[in-house]
């Protein structure tokens, strides 16, 4: 798994929203309160940032760090502080086509495979049309070389957070999963092309996906 500090993101139920000082969102956390109706009325365009983890700007992708962009923070442990606290699986807080791009850095991955579609149903609705999901995760058929060669200790590549295994790509990375964060772990895992067949199913329009070391990149824009 590509890791990041950005990867903490599931659950099953939607909680209260919190502010950007940790205080109740009013409306819900939706995207006519507070700061996001001011980027509105500025004519800012809003991403969704999804799984956002601890505040920390180079988290969000560098397309989304310019001046014409909003970030709205989603995250389903409230201890980063997000704009939105939710699920993947359920971001009902979030409007329907409210917002301009998802952005979802190695999350999708710590779903079931079931929870999959739902989740890409919901980048889906909350976007605009001709909005954009950029979505990226693990790339497993790589990693399977790994595993093929009798090399599943190995160390991949080293992270921010610090050496990736080949078994952490497979499986969550182990640190902090032994610490108990068990958001950590994967549950599911994709290649290029089902990737790409797992975004037209949920509606996307258009979808590219394409491959860097050990990581998928997919760009699906919403018809």
């Amino acid at each position: 798994m590509a890791m990041s500090a950005n990867l903490s993101t599931h659950g099953e139920t939607i909680r209260q929203p919190i502010g950007s000082r940790g205080e109740p969102a009013s409306n819900n956390g939706n995207l006519e309160s507070g700061d996001n109706r001011a980027a509105l009325e500025a004519g800012l365009k809003t991403v969704l940032h999804v799984g956002c983890g601890a505040p920390h700007p180079e988290l969000l992708h560098a397309r989304f760090r310019t001046p014409e962009w909003k970030e709205l923070r989603l995250d389903i442990d409230p201890d980063c502080r997000p704009d939105i606290i939710a699920s993947l699986t359920d971001m009902s807080a979030v409007p329907t086509a409210s917002v301009d791009a998802v952005w979802s850095s190695h999350n999708v991955e710590h779903l079931f495979a079931h929870e999959v579609p739902i989740a890409l149903a919901e980048f889906l609705r909350v976007l605009k049309p001709g909005g954009l999901a950029y979505v990226t995760l693990p790339d497993l058929q790589q990693i399977a070389e790994f595993v093929v060669a009798d090399r599943l200790d190995d160390v991949t590549y080293v992270s921010a957070a610090g050496p990736i295994t080949a078994l952490d790509c497979i499986f969550g990375f182990g640190a902090p999963i032994a610490e108990g964060n068990e958001f950590m772990a994967h549950k599911t895992g994709f290649t290029k092309t089902s990737l790409r067949r797992r975004l037209i199913e949920a509606g996307f329009q258009s979808v590219e996906v394409t491959v860097s070391p050990f990581n998928l990149w997919a760009e699906a824009i919403k018809g």
